[in-house]
């Protein structure tokens, strides 16, 4: 089939390279604009731009779908578009500019977690399965038929990045799964069913850790806000980044000393920080200003953690 592919981010890569290398024709790749990065401010084409000028593709580049953009659709004259976290909402007639419309990669068990963010509201919520799910797309937010929906186990101390980054991976194969059963006129959509849940993007305060929580909580919340918008907590007045943490082993847990929710220690070359019920490990840790690095190593600068209390 002829196809329009739309995406941004580094998560759509693999599912444009998949349809890429398949029997598939790819008539142009709609993704958004160059945007400043990094410390300079270096105006950089989204991932999907990059790649598709290295498949030597036709590229549209807009930041919402408008009249001009959806002429151009309209002349593309495709069999289907193709959408993998493209950043801005469809509406008609874009929808109908592809002979058979839009399917959508979705990163969760739909209707569970309908919204930009399913990964990181599924991995905070401690959820230890969600699944990789192509729909048609319609007007209403993820609310369309479901033509298959593969599951994916959470590793217990995955991130979001993590998650997402493997997820990418074997949703595209769902995609091409998908995109040849339309081809050959064997997909069978099915209406979704279930309990409708949201899933917004993570705010700061979401990101702050609140230690009052218990480990597993916290835990959770570390990594499903891990690597955005990137979870931390107060020392006094600066704020440090919490990368990655990890929790005691059963036995372990049961004999770690007691610690005030947000109180630090260092027990067997482990930095410890209190929480609800029991200690939690801090890993790797980003103090304002510096690098990344390990957490006892930056607890070990700190000196006497003596009525230090993370907040």
């Amino acid at each position: 089939m002829r196809l329009v592919v739309a995406g941004s981010p580094a998560a759509a890569v693999p599912t444009l390279r998949r349809l890429a290398a398949s029997d598939h024709e790819i008539a142009a790749v709609l993704t958004r604009p160059p945007t400043p990065q990094g410390r300079k401010r270096v105006l950089t084409p989204t991932p999907v731009a990059q790649v598709a000028a290295e498949l030597g593709l036709p590229v549209i580049e807009a930041t919402r779908v408008d009249d001009t953009v959806t002429a151009q659709l309209v002349a593309l004259q495709a069999d289907l578009g193709v959408i993998v976290a493209y950043g801005a909402l469809l509406r008609r007639p874009a929808l109908d500019a592809p002979r058979l419309g839009w399917v959508n990669l979705h990163f969760s068990d739909l209707p569970a977690y309908r919204g930009a963010a399913p990964v990181q509201r599924a991995v905070t919520a401690g959820d230890t399965r969600t699944a990789a799910t192509v729909f048609q797309l319609v007007e209403a937010l993820d609310a369309g038929p479901v033509y298959a929906s593969d599951p994916f186990d959470i590793d217990p101390d995955a991130t979001s990045g993590d998650v997402l980054a493997a997820m990418a991976e074997t949703g595209a194969d769902t995609v091409l799964r998908v995109v040849d059963a339309l081809a050959d006129g064997t997909a069978v959509a099915t209406e979704q069913s279930g309990t409708v849940s949201l899933a917004p993007k993570p705010t700061v305060d979401d990101a702050h850790v609140r230690f009052d929580e218990s480990a597993v909580a916290v835990h959770a919340r570390i990594r499903g806000v891990t690597p955005e918008p990137g979870a931390f907590a107060h020392l006094g007045q600066t704020r440090v980044k919490l990368l990655r943490s990890a929790l005691l082993p059963g036995g372990t847990a049961s004999s770690a000393p007691h610690l005030a929710p947000g109180a630090l220690a260092l027990v067997d070359g482990r930095l410890l920080v209190g929480t609800a019920d029991g200690p939690l490990v801090l890993t790797e840790v980003q103090p304002a200003g510096k690098k990344a690095m390990d957490g006892a190593a930056w607890a070990r600068g700190l000196g006497s953690l003596e009525g230090v209390v993370l907040s």
